[in-house]
């Protein structure tokens, strides 16, 4: 089962040097590289900082011109996201302990509807051919 891990801080706290950053960008790898030995990482990424357009669609169905910034106005903000294929919740809480996130953020995880029965199938890559490429 696929679960979207969401990572959420104030914008604030990103790291100010480049020690810091490269302390960060280790531990990131840590989890990378075990999540995918594991064979579970569909996907790990940071989003750029203060970047987000909001595209919102009309009731008539069509796309308006997109606007600067998320959604809701806040000081916290979408910082990344994993995309990791586990056997269950409790497994997915387990590799959330993992995840090195800065004191203070926060994450949200997300399990992904199956759609399956419906005739649905996501194009999604799967972990193993993630591992094969890593």
């Amino acid at each position: 089962m696929k679960y979207l891990y969401t990572f959420i801080g104030d914008d604030s706290d990103r790291p100010s040097t480049p020690e810091e950053m490269k302390e960060g960008i280790q531990r990131w790898s840590a989890f990378d590289r075990e999540a995918v030995d594991a064979g579970v990482l569909i996907a790990c990424e940071p989003l750029e900082p203060n970047s987000a357009v909001t595209i919102r669609v009309a009731g008539d169905g069509q796309h308006e011109d997109p606007t600067d910034g998320p959604f809701a106005e806040s000081k916290e903000q979408l910082g990344g996201f994993a995309l990791l294929d586990v056997k269950d919740q409790d497994e997915a809480l387990a590799w959330a302990e993992k995840i090195p996130l800065r004191p203070g953020a926060s994450m949200e995880v997300w399990p992904i509807l199956d759609l399956s029965e419906f005739g649905y199938e996501s194009a999604t890559v799967s972990p193993a051919k993630a591992k094969a490429t890593a």
